[in-house]
């Protein structure tokens, strides 16, 4: 029998269990009723993507810092938008509905009773914590997330492609480099400078003023990184035209900030994770209790089941 090829998963945990919470009915409850539909909807996402695509390896990517302190320093406007304002204060709160903010540690609970990795680094993003295991990973990774952000990690040549759920996880895209060149007419390794010209609101980048989707595609097509591009705008003799050359020079300082802030980092010390599949779950007493006190048996079933019929 042979030996299955090793297969990483990597999984924007926050991103999806927000998509299961505004998802699944807030209906379901526990017995003493409280709301556990972002628990359930993840367990479940979790069991369709691993059935989907059988990973040997798993990795729930957790936002020990989801604003951190290095990125706001650089650009303050960094996710300033989703600050709760009465809780302006560091660190930052992010605004997360109370019915899913008391979800979150039995989410914990019941990862840890099946064994299944969460990875989390201080200081940093879940994000980058995708960027470091998927550089790192030394097998094809799908990295599954709702975040356009870490399109910038796809990479063909190392099989690292991103499953996005935007659509919902049961219409989830698989993105190539073919798939970013034909959405946005830029490869995958230029997308975060791509996104850095353009902006993105939903993270409280600005862009650069008058320049959108086209023109930074256009631009990335003539001068393919941001630092060819910055050394455009100041040589007067490259082929860079009045218009554009105008509004990077007024951007300056905005573009000397925003591409470390876009930038996933992908060299953090994570230590060295068992980022192992179980077959089965590590506490499996645990896990009947957490199943019995949440209202919870159904999905952890179906997971276990999911689990134990993995084909390798």
């Amino acid at each position: 029998m042979t030996s299955p090829q090793p297969r990483l998963m990597l999984l924007d945990t926050a991103s999806l269990y927000f998509r299961a919470y505004f998802g699944v009915p807030d209906s379901i409850r526990s017995p003493d009723g409280v709301p556990v539909n972002a628990v359930r909807g993840l367990l479940d996402f979790i069991s369709r993507l691993v059935t989907d695509y059988q990973p040997t390896h798993l990795a729930c990517c957790w936002d020990n810092d989801w604003r951190p302190a290095w990125r706001t320093e650089l650009l303050p406007s960094y996710k300033a938008h989703r600050v709760v304002a009465e809780k302006a204060t560091a660190p930052d709160v992010e605004e997360v509905p109370d019915p899913l903010e008391v979800q979150v540690p039995i989410i914990v609970d019941v990862l840890d009773a099946f064994g299944i990795a969460i990875v989390g680094a201080d200081g940093y993003e879940a994000d980058d914590v995708i960027g470091t295991l998927a550089t790192e990973a030394a097998m094809p990774t799908d990295i599954v997330t709702g975040d356009r952000d870490l399109f910038q990690l796809v990479d063909d040549a190392r099989e690292v492609r991103v499953l996005y759920v935007a659509r919902g996880v049961g219409k989830h895209e698989r993105v190539t480099n073919a798939v970013v060149r034909e959405k946005y007419g830029v490869d995958a390794n230029q997308y975060a400078d791509f996104a850095t010209l353009r902006g993105d609101a939903s993270d409280g980048l600005p862009g650069v003023a008058g320049i959108g989707d086209k023109t930074a595609a256009t631009l990335l097509g003539r001068f393919p990184t941001m630092d060819s591009l910055l050394a455009a705008v100041d040589d007067p003799a490259s082929d860079l035209a009045p218009g554009p050359r105008g509004k990077l020079r007024a951007a300056a300082d905005y573009l000397a900030v925003a591409p470390t802030v876009v930038k996933v980092a992908c060299d953090i010390d994570l230590g060295s994770p068992d980022l192992t599949l179980p077959r089965t779950p590590a506490n499996p007493d645990a896990l009947v209790a957490l199943a019995q006190r949440w209202g919870l048996d159904s999905p952890t079933a179906r997971l276990v089941e999911t689990l134990t019929n993995l084909r390798h």
